[in-house]
Protein backbone atom coordinates (compact mmCIF):
# COMPACT_ATOMS: atom_id res chain seq x y z
CA UNK A 1 0.00 0.00 0.00
CA UNK A 2 2.44 2.18 0.54
CA UNK A 3 4.18 2.88 -3.30
CA UNK A 4 0.05 3.87 -3.57
CA UNK A 5 0.11 6.48 -0.85
CA UNK A 6 3.05 7.89 -1.87
CA UNK A 7 2.24 8.47 -5.31
CA UNK A 8 -1.04 9.95 -4.25
CA UNK A 9 1.21 12.24 -1.88
CA UNK A 10 3.45 13.37 -4.74
CA UNK A 11 0.05 13.87 -7.08
CA UNK A 12 -1.74 16.32 -3.92
CA UNK A 13 1.87 18.01 -3.65
CA UNK A 14 1.94 18.84 -7.61
CA UNK A 15 -1.32 19.90 -7.53
CA UNK A 16 -0.97 22.45 -5.12
CA UNK A 17 2.14 23.56 -6.22
CA UNK A 18 0.41 24.33 -9.14
CA UNK A 19 -2.14 26.28 -8.01
CA UNK A 20 0.14 28.45 -5.92
CA UNK A 21 2.06 29.12 -9.08
CA UNK A 22 -1.45 29.92 -10.00
CA UNK A 23 -1.72 32.45 -7.58
CA UNK A 24 1.25 34.32 -7.30
CA UNK A 25 1.09 34.90 -11.54
CA UNK A 26 -2.50 36.24 -10.55
CA UNK A 27 -0.74 38.01 -8.07
CA UNK A 28 1.91 38.91 -10.46
CA UNK A 29 -0.75 40.68 -12.97
CA UNK A 30 -2.45 42.33 -10.97
CA UNK A 31 -1.58 46.22 -9.65
CA UNK A 32 -2.88 46.67 -6.33
CA UNK A 33 -3.36 50.62 -5.95
CA UNK A 34 -4.04 51.96 -2.13
CA UNK A 35 -5.85 55.27 -2.35
CA UNK A 36 -7.85 57.54 0.24
CA UNK A 37 -11.02 59.25 0.06
CA UNK A 38 -9.86 62.31 -1.47
CA UNK A 39 -7.09 63.34 -4.44
CA UNK A 40 -5.54 62.88 -7.90
CA UNK A 41 -5.82 58.68 -7.43
CA UNK A 42 -9.97 58.93 -6.65
CA UNK A 43 -10.04 60.99 -9.89
CA UNK A 44 -8.03 58.12 -11.31
CA UNK A 45 -10.03 55.56 -10.07
CA UNK A 46 -13.38 56.69 -11.54
CA UNK A 47 -12.27 57.89 -15.06
CA UNK A 48 -11.11 54.55 -15.74
CA UNK A 49 -8.38 55.25 -18.13
CA UNK A 50 -5.82 53.46 -16.31
CA UNK A 51 -7.60 50.12 -16.11
CA UNK A 52 -7.89 50.56 -20.10
CA UNK A 53 -3.86 50.89 -21.06
CA UNK A 54 -3.14 48.48 -18.04
CA UNK A 55 -5.42 45.71 -19.60
CA UNK A 56 -3.05 45.94 -22.58
CA UNK A 57 -0.11 44.83 -20.81
CA UNK A 58 -2.17 42.00 -19.23
CA UNK A 59 -2.80 43.78 -15.92
CA UNK A 60 -5.87 44.38 -13.69
CA UNK A 61 -5.91 46.86 -11.50
CA UNK A 62 -7.55 46.38 -7.80
CA UNK A 63 -8.33 49.56 -5.58
CA UNK A 64 -8.71 49.39 -2.10
CA UNK A 65 -9.32 52.36 0.07
CA UNK A 66 -7.02 53.64 3.22
CA UNK A 67 -7.99 56.83 6.06
CA UNK A 68 -4.79 58.05 5.89
CA UNK A 69 -1.03 58.07 4.47
CA UNK A 70 -0.02 56.10 7.89
CA UNK A 71 -2.26 53.05 7.46
CA UNK A 72 -1.80 53.18 3.63
CA UNK A 73 1.82 52.60 3.93
CA UNK A 74 1.49 49.63 6.63
CA UNK A 75 -0.58 48.13 3.93
CA UNK A 76 2.46 48.72 1.29
CA UNK A 77 4.75 47.52 4.25
CA UNK A 78 2.52 44.05 4.69
CA UNK A 79 2.55 43.52 1.07
CA UNK A 80 -1.19 43.95 0.82
CA UNK A 81 -0.99 46.75 -1.93
CA UNK A 82 1.91 47.66 -4.47
CA UNK A 83 1.38 51.19 -4.91
CA UNK A 84 -0.48 54.37 -3.11
CA UNK A 85 0.01 58.07 -2.14
CA UNK A 86 0.61 59.69 1.22
CA UNK A 87 2.12 63.45 2.13
CA UNK A 88 5.74 64.10 3.63
CA UNK A 89 5.96 62.54 6.46
CA UNK A 90 4.36 59.26 6.48
CA UNK A 91 7.22 58.16 4.02
CA UNK A 92 10.02 58.64 6.70
CA UNK A 93 8.53 57.11 9.38
CA UNK A 94 7.70 53.72 6.99
CA UNK A 95 10.90 53.82 6.06
CA UNK A 96 12.36 54.38 9.82
CA UNK A 97 10.61 51.38 10.54
CA UNK A 98 11.99 49.19 7.59
CA UNK A 99 9.29 49.42 5.18
CA UNK A 100 10.82 48.23 1.79
CA UNK A 101 9.30 50.89 -0.52
CA UNK A 102 10.31 53.38 -3.46
CA UNK A 103 9.43 57.10 -4.08
CA UNK A 104 8.53 56.94 -7.61
CA UNK A 105 6.40 60.10 -7.91
CA UNK A 106 5.49 63.42 -6.61
CA UNK A 107 3.23 66.52 -6.98
CA UNK A 108 3.78 70.01 -6.79
CA UNK A 109 3.90 72.00 -3.58
CA UNK A 110 0.38 72.77 -2.24
CA UNK A 111 1.71 74.90 1.03
CA UNK A 112 -1.40 76.14 1.41
CA UNK A 113 -3.67 72.87 1.73
CA UNK A 114 -2.92 71.97 5.25
CA UNK A 115 -2.63 75.03 8.64
CA UNK A 116 -2.40 74.99 11.84
CA UNK A 117 -6.07 76.54 12.65
CA UNK A 118 -7.26 77.51 16.39
CA UNK A 119 -11.16 78.34 17.27
CA UNK A 120 -12.55 81.83 15.77
CA UNK A 121 -12.75 82.98 19.46
CA UNK A 122 -9.27 81.60 20.63
CA UNK A 123 -7.00 84.57 22.01
CA UNK A 124 -3.89 83.00 20.51
CA UNK A 125 -2.87 85.12 17.59
CA UNK A 126 0.76 83.53 16.64
CA UNK A 127 2.61 80.13 16.23
CA UNK A 128 4.45 81.71 19.52
CA UNK A 129 1.23 81.96 21.64
CA UNK A 130 0.93 77.89 21.19
CA UNK A 131 3.82 77.55 24.00
CA UNK A 132 2.85 75.25 26.61
CA UNK A 133 -0.45 74.91 25.05
CA UNK A 134 -2.21 71.66 23.73
CA UNK A 135 -1.79 70.81 19.75
CA UNK A 136 -3.58 67.87 18.01
CA UNK A 137 -2.81 66.85 15.16
CA UNK A 138 -2.87 62.53 13.22
CA UNK A 139 1.14 61.60 14.19
CA UNK A 140 3.05 61.03 11.27
CA UNK A 141 0.94 62.54 9.06
CA UNK A 142 2.22 65.19 6.42
CA UNK A 143 0.88 68.03 8.84
CA UNK A 144 3.59 66.56 11.65
CA UNK A 145 6.51 68.49 9.76
CA UNK A 146 4.05 71.69 9.21
CA UNK A 147 4.27 71.78 12.88
CA UNK A 148 7.65 71.27 14.21
CA UNK A 149 8.89 73.63 11.00
CA UNK A 150 6.25 76.47 12.17
CA UNK A 151 7.51 76.12 16.32
CA UNK A 152 11.17 76.27 14.81
CA UNK A 153 10.03 79.17 12.77
CA UNK A 154 8.44 81.24 15.30
CA UNK A 155 11.40 80.27 17.83
CA UNK A 156 10.11 77.66 20.08
CA UNK A 157 11.30 74.01 20.08
CA UNK A 158 9.02 70.85 19.75
CA UNK A 159 8.64 70.12 23.61
CA UNK A 160 7.32 73.66 23.89
CA UNK A 161 3.91 72.83 23.20
CA UNK A 162 1.47 69.57 24.43
CA UNK A 163 0.97 67.59 21.40
CA UNK A 164 -2.10 65.29 20.77
CA UNK A 165 -2.22 62.45 18.47
CA UNK A 166 -5.85 61.61 17.35
CA UNK A 167 -6.92 60.98 13.34
CA UNK A 168 -8.85 63.83 11.93
CA UNK A 169 -12.48 62.43 13.11
CA UNK A 170 -11.63 62.60 16.88
CA UNK A 171 -9.33 65.62 16.68
CA UNK A 172 -12.24 67.76 15.10
CA UNK A 173 -14.50 66.70 18.24
CA UNK A 174 -11.49 67.20 20.44
CA UNK A 175 -11.23 70.84 18.40
CA UNK A 176 -15.11 71.64 18.70
CA UNK A 177 -15.00 71.16 22.48
CA UNK A 178 -12.49 73.10 23.45
CA UNK A 179 -9.93 70.07 24.75
CA UNK A 180 -7.42 71.24 22.42
CA UNK A 181 -6.02 74.87 21.59
CA UNK A 182 -4.86 74.35 18.64
CA UNK A 183 -5.43 71.60 15.59
CA UNK A 184 -3.04 71.17 12.82
CA UNK A 185 -4.72 69.26 9.65
CA UNK A 186 -4.62 69.22 5.82
CA UNK A 187 -7.84 69.96 3.08
CA UNK A 188 -10.52 68.61 3.07
CA UNK A 189 -10.95 68.79 7.02
CA UNK A 190 -9.40 72.24 6.61
CA UNK A 191 -11.53 73.76 4.25
CA UNK A 192 -14.25 72.55 6.21
CA UNK A 193 -13.59 73.36 9.67
CA UNK A 194 -12.84 77.04 7.86
CA UNK A 195 -16.38 77.83 7.02
CA UNK A 196 -18.27 75.24 8.94
CA UNK A 197 -16.51 76.24 12.88
CA UNK A 198 -15.02 79.23 11.09
CA UNK A 199 -11.73 78.10 12.65
CA UNK A 200 -9.17 80.57 11.77
CA UNK A 201 -5.31 80.06 10.47
CA UNK A 202 -2.47 80.69 12.73
CA UNK A 203 -0.13 79.32 9.82
CA UNK A 204 0.04 77.54 6.41
CA UNK A 205 2.62 76.23 4.63
CA UNK A 206 3.55 79.05 3.01
CA UNK A 207 7.53 79.90 3.07
CA UNK A 208 7.93 77.23 5.47
CA UNK A 209 7.15 73.47 3.66
CA UNK A 210 6.13 72.45 0.49
CA UNK A 211 3.93 70.15 1.27
CA UNK A 212 4.10 67.59 -1.25
CA UNK A 213 2.60 64.67 -1.93
CA UNK A 214 4.64 61.58 -3.04
CA UNK A 215 3.30 58.27 -4.98
CA UNK A 216 5.42 55.06 -3.41
CA UNK A 217 5.48 51.66 -4.26
CA UNK A 218 6.97 48.33 -2.79
CA UNK A 219 10.75 48.12 -3.70
CA UNK A 220 9.91 44.76 -5.82
CA UNK A 221 7.04 45.88 -7.70
CA UNK A 222 8.34 48.81 -8.67
CA UNK A 223 11.42 46.81 -9.85
CA UNK A 224 10.17 44.38 -11.70
CA UNK A 225 7.05 46.24 -13.22
CA UNK A 226 8.77 49.01 -15.00
CA UNK A 227 6.42 49.30 -17.96
CA UNK A 228 3.29 49.23 -15.11
CA UNK A 229 5.04 52.11 -13.34
CA UNK A 230 5.58 54.39 -16.07
CA UNK A 231 2.43 53.75 -17.30
CA UNK A 232 0.82 54.90 -13.67
CA UNK A 233 2.25 57.84 -13.18
CA UNK A 234 1.50 58.95 -16.98
CA UNK A 235 -2.05 58.19 -16.25
CA UNK A 236 -1.94 60.24 -12.61
CA UNK A 237 -0.49 63.04 -14.43
CA UNK A 238 -3.05 63.25 -17.36
CA UNK A 239 -5.45 63.05 -14.67
CA UNK A 240 -3.83 66.27 -12.55
CA UNK A 241 -3.55 68.10 -15.50
CA UNK A 242 -6.96 67.89 -16.36
CA UNK A 243 -7.90 68.59 -12.76
CA UNK A 244 -5.83 71.52 -12.49
CA UNK A 245 -8.17 73.47 -15.99
CA UNK A 246 -11.51 71.82 -14.67
CA UNK A 247 -12.00 72.53 -10.67
CA UNK A 248 -15.92 72.62 -10.95
CA UNK A 249 -15.94 69.34 -12.85
CA UNK A 250 -13.24 67.90 -10.00
CA UNK A 251 -15.88 69.15 -7.38
CA UNK A 252 -18.88 68.18 -8.41
CA UNK A 253 -17.11 64.56 -8.67
CA UNK A 254 -15.64 64.69 -5.75
CA UNK A 255 -17.77 66.48 -3.65
CA UNK A 256 -20.04 63.50 -3.23
CA UNK A 257 -17.02 60.97 -2.47
CA UNK A 258 -16.31 63.66 0.46
CA UNK A 259 -19.76 64.08 1.36
CA UNK A 260 -19.33 67.61 1.73
CA UNK A 261 -20.62 71.02 0.02
CA UNK A 262 -19.05 71.97 -3.41
CA UNK A 263 -17.71 75.09 -2.03
CA UNK A 264 -15.73 73.44 0.75
CA UNK A 265 -14.68 71.00 -1.85
CA UNK A 266 -13.97 73.58 -4.23
CA UNK A 267 -11.27 74.97 -1.79
CA UNK A 268 -9.63 71.99 -1.33
CA UNK A 269 -9.23 71.56 -5.32
CA UNK A 270 -7.94 74.61 -5.63
CA UNK A 271 -5.45 74.42 -2.98
CA UNK A 272 -4.43 71.00 -4.11
CA UNK A 273 -0.87 70.53 -6.47
CA UNK A 274 -1.46 69.01 -9.66
CA UNK A 275 0.91 66.96 -12.55
CA UNK A 276 2.81 64.50 -10.91
CA UNK A 277 6.78 64.31 -12.38
CA UNK A 278 9.39 61.65 -11.28
CA UNK A 279 11.60 63.27 -8.43
CA UNK A 280 14.65 65.25 -8.96
CA UNK A 281 17.51 65.76 -6.92
CA UNK A 282 15.66 69.36 -5.40
CA UNK A 283 12.85 67.26 -3.90
CA UNK A 284 15.07 64.45 -2.93
CA UNK A 285 16.79 67.36 -0.54
CA UNK A 286 14.21 69.01 0.66
CA UNK A 287 12.52 64.86 1.85
CA UNK A 288 16.21 64.54 3.34
CA UNK A 289 15.65 67.16 5.60
CA UNK A 290 12.16 65.87 6.71
CA UNK A 291 13.99 62.75 7.62
CA UNK A 292 16.81 64.60 9.69
CA UNK A 293 14.31 67.03 11.56
CA UNK A 294 11.98 63.98 12.69
CA UNK A 295 15.82 62.35 13.92
CA UNK A 296 17.33 65.05 15.44
CA UNK A 297 13.98 64.97 17.41
CA UNK A 298 14.03 61.64 18.24
CA UNK A 299 10.71 61.29 16.21
CA UNK A 300 12.11 58.31 14.32
CA UNK A 301 14.54 55.58 15.75
CA UNK A 302 17.59 56.30 13.58
CA UNK A 303 19.34 58.49 10.22
CA UNK A 304 17.61 57.46 6.77
CA UNK A 305 19.03 57.73 3.34
CA UNK A 306 16.06 59.19 1.46
CA UNK A 307 18.38 58.84 -1.98
CA UNK A 308 18.75 55.43 -1.01
CA UNK A 309 15.24 54.78 -1.59
CA UNK A 310 14.05 56.71 -4.84
CA UNK A 311 12.80 54.27 -7.79
CA UNK A 312 14.99 55.49 -11.08
CA UNK A 313 12.70 55.39 -14.09
CA UNK A 314 13.53 53.74 -17.56
CA UNK A 315 16.26 56.32 -19.39
CA UNK A 316 13.63 56.88 -22.17
CA UNK A 317 10.48 57.51 -19.64
CA UNK A 318 13.03 60.25 -17.47
CA UNK A 319 13.71 62.00 -20.66
CA UNK A 320 9.98 61.96 -21.79
CA UNK A 321 9.32 63.78 -18.82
Amino acid sequence: MRPVILRRGLVALFAAAVTFGAITQAQAETLRIGYQKYGTLVLLKAKGTLEKRLAAQGVDVQWTEFPGGPQLLEGLNVGSIDFGVTGETPPVFAQAAGADLLYVAYEPPAPHSEAILVPKDSAIKSVAELKGKKVVLNKGSNVHYLLVRALEDAGLKYTDIQTVFLPPADARAAFERGSVDAWVIWDPYQAAAEQQLQARTLRDGQGIVDNHQFYLATKPYAQKNPEVIKTLVEEVRAVGEWSKANPQDVTQQVSPLLGLPTDITLTSVKRQGYGALFLTPEVVAAQQKIADSFYQLKLIPKPLSIKDVIWTPPAAVAKAQ
